[in-house]
């Protein structure tokens, strides 16, 4: 008989300090700020006849690694209907209601989402580790929830097949 466990990662070392603004609509945004998130992991397991899942270190690197490439930037959505967004050698130009935000190519990650915020961050996380579907099913995985936080008790997330 399969027996099932959840399995949940929730540490303070994954997590990423990054600049955004939400937008809500063609005319308002919240100003230029920052957050320190956390993300955290839920999984919905096969349990191995050693009595584990799997080597849960694998997925805790994958998700450090993604954090990694976030961290210290200024994150711009690149699917907004209200944002346009230009660049040229040096510069990333962000056109919204009329006005034109210069950043440095440097400092910005554009992501393929909608908006920045914690809802579409947990589902660009989600997606960079569906991408490799055959590997997660090898380990066992039948569901998988994402969470992003961007304060205490404050999350949006993300999920994948069956997740209790």
């Amino acid at each position: 008989m399969t027996r099932f466990a959840s399995l949940e990662i929730h540490k303070d070392d994954i997590s990423f300090s990054a600049g955004h603004f939400t937008i809500f609509s063609a005319t308002e945004r919240e100003q230029l700020h920052g957050h320190n998130y956390y993300v955290s992991i839920y999984f919905n397991n096969e349990i191995s006849q050693n009595g584990m899942s799997f080597d849960y270190r694998y997925y805790k690197k994958k998700l450090q690694t993604l954090c990694d490439q976030l961290d210290g930037r200024f994150l711009l959505p690149a699917q907004s209907p209200y944002l346009k967004l230009e660049e040229n050698d040096e510069y990333l130009f962000a056109y919204f209601d009329q006005k034109k935000i210069p950043f440095l190519k440097e400092d910005v990650v554009v992501l393929p989402l909608t908006n920045i915020t914690i809802e579409e961050l947990s589902h660009w996380f989600l997606q960079k580790l569906l991408i490799d579907l055959d590997e997660i099913k090898s380990h066992g995985i039948h569901g998988i929830k994402i969470n992003v936080y961007n304060g205490p008790r404050q999350s949006g997330g993300a999920s994948w097949g069956k997740v209790c």
